[in-house]
């Protein structure tokens, strides 16, 4: 397993084989490694479409920097257990973006490639539904040894297959009920 450096504390984070552990510094990190290797590949693209809910918070810093427009699709098979389930895989009908039709050349972004089968499905979905889409490119921060997919840009390809604890995921398990106890109690921002 990799060690992820966290740039705000020159840290580095130990990982095991089942679980890999990311704080926010690294996970800002990662996104900015895969902006370096998304500009100096050269491509040239028109839209980046990312995948929710994985993939929402890239696709929204690499628009920024991209200065490019940012369009979504929500995809689901986690399920369960909040969330560490995978299941069947659901695509949206619809992609929501404020640019109009997805058209031209597109940068697919999610966090994650853990089999492939969420990439190979949209892939196609996105050329059977979007006939002006001329090329997708993907990217990811992590791909997993399980994938058989490789995408075009990924910062950290793993040897193993660890659940990857990102630094929002403790969310799954909080509830309106406790952040109305947490907020309540006397204490403040």
């Amino acid at each position: 397993m990799p060690l992820l450096h966290d740039s705000s504390s020159s840290r580095a984070t130990q990982t095991n084989e089942t679980d890999l552990w990311v704080t926010w510094a690294q996970y800002d990190d990662l996104i900015e490694q895969l902006a370096v290797q998304i500009e100096q590949s050269g491509f040239q693209f028109d839209q980046i479409l990312c995948l929710a809910r994985g993939g929402m918070r890239i696709g929204d810093v690499l628009s920024r920097v991209f200065k490019v427009p940012l369009a979504i699709l929500a995809t689901s098979s986690y399920r369960g257990a909040n969330g560490t389930e995978q299941g069947a895989l659901n695509i949206a009908h619809q992609v929501t973006s404020t640019a109009g039709p997805l058209c031209g050349n597109i940068l697919l972004v999610d966090d994650l490639v853990d089999s492939g089968a969420t990439f190979s499905s949209v892939h196609g979905h996105l050329l059977r539904s979007f006939p002006l889409i001329t090329q997708i490119k993907t990217a990811v921060l992590w791909q997993k040894a399980a994938s058989v997919i490789k995408p075009d840009y990924v910062v950290a390809v793993l040897d193993k297959n660890p659940w990857i604890h990102q630094p929002f995921e403790h969310y799954d398990t909080v509830t309106p009920a406790v952040l109305v106890e947490k907020w309540s109690d006397g204490r403040s921002t």
